[in-house]
């Protein structure tokens, strides 16, 4: 059975019924918009065995966190004996940025069937509650990442890039803009608040950047000069610099096909530190190191897990912390990567991978179907 978990206007309570002492497999999938979610059964230890519809190692947890976008499959065994009782299923969110946010708590019931005729048919237990981790608790975000790992078998195996083809450093944060005629100034000095990856704001194009790219148009529409590492380095964790303007650009990274590639991403503290849950389209890609501060490039990759990474699509970016992430470049095609909290990306979070074709006829980006509206 599957289910979302999100914030919404809805009066009615989801319930959800069980019998005791059976295991049922419960899909969660983040469906909310702007929040990363703590979710937890109260009295109930769940079982985590798949994120992102690959499996993991499996292991216990009484409180889970799933970003925008992100799915997360666990293992919930009923007790025993618990006739007629009912526990809440609650979720709250994960906040480490600044400015107001819905710190509402959404709630649906697991309750559990009494066998027909039975003495406990008509008795009504109470009702318990979970105790959530605190709405800024980093410290549980950061634990409960680190145990997710990849199952690594024969079976199942962790095929992590081990040869790095293409390095890249990504900062990924927030900034400024000139507010343009007839927009709301919620900036300092007449600006509007925007948001960038390196420093570059994605400026949605007038055509579409498959189309583009396929029938090689891309003049006018994009450039395939996306920085691979910031212009303008400076202390990312530390005082923001004086100048927050951030750039606007359509620009796109060209990857040739079957290349390997490594990617840092950084939060910064422009504006505040935040976590970011990044997703990349067209990818799966394995998380091999995270940490907090700013990322050391001399120091960092030799604590990188090679082994048995946890493979996803969409990665938390820690708030003040750097994550980094392998990934193979074998599906050629324009690939948007942005952050699935919502107004971010509406603000300029994102950016697209070009991954050209490879030799065989199998490694090629087929044309788009004869009826198929052109933009």
């Amino acid at each position: 059975m599957g289910f979302t978990c999100g914030l919404t206007t809805l009066t009615d309570t989801f319930k959800l019924k069980v019998k005791p002492g059976k295991t049922y497999l419960l899909r969660l999938v983040n469906a909310a918009l702007n929040d990363e979610l703590f979710f937890s059964i109260a009295n109930h230890t769940l079982t985590v065995v798949d994120v992102d519809a690959v499996y993991v190692k499996p292991f216990k947890t009484e409180t889970l966190l799933i970003t925008p976008g992100q799915t997360t499959n666990v293992i919930l065994k009923t007790k025993p004996s618990y006739p007629n009782a009912t526990f809440f299923m609650t979720a709250r969110p994960y906040v480490t940025g600044q400015g107001t946010f819905d710190n509402s708590t959404v709630a649906g019931i697991l309750a559990y069937e009494s066998p027909p005729n039975s003495l406990h048919s008509s008795i009504m237990l109470p009702l318990f509650k979970p105790i959530l981790p605190a709405l800024n608790d980093t410290s549980f975000a950061t634990k409960f990442g680190n145990k997710l790992r990849s199952l690594a078998s024969a079976q199942y195996p962790a095929n992590v890039p081990q040869k790095v083809d293409k390095h890249f450093f990504f900062t990924v944060g927030l900034g400024t803009s000139p507010c343009q005629h007839n927009q709301t100034c919620q900036g300092p000095n007449g600006t509007k608040f925007a948001a960038s990856v390196n420093n570059v704001s994605f400026a949605m194009p007038t055509s579409a950047l498959l189309q583009a790219h396929f029938f090689g148009q891309s003049n006018g529409v994009y450039t395939p000069d996306f920085p691979s590492t910031p212009l303008t380095p400076f202390n990312y964790t530390g005082s923001p610099p004086n100048n927050t303007m951030v750039s606007n650009g359509t620009k796109v990274v060209v990857l040739p096909f079957n290349t390997s590639v490594e990617l840092v991403m950084q939060d910064t503290s422009i504006l505040g530190a935040e976590s970011h849950p990044l997703h990349l389209h067209g990818f799966n890609f394995f998380i091999v190191g995270q940490g907090f501060g700013n990322f050391d490039p001399n120091k960092d990759p030799a604590k990188f897990n090679l082994i048995d990474p946890v493979e996803r699509n969409t990665v938390g970016v820690p708030s003040g912390g750097w994550v980094a992430i392998r990934f193979l470049a074998d599906n050629p095609g324009v690939w948007f990567m942005h952050c699935h909290l919502e107004v971010h990306t509406s603000w300029g979070l994102k950016m697209a991978w070009i991954v050209l074709d490879g030799e065989l006829p199998t490694q090629k980006l087929l044309p788009p179907p004869a009826d198929l509206p052109k933009c």
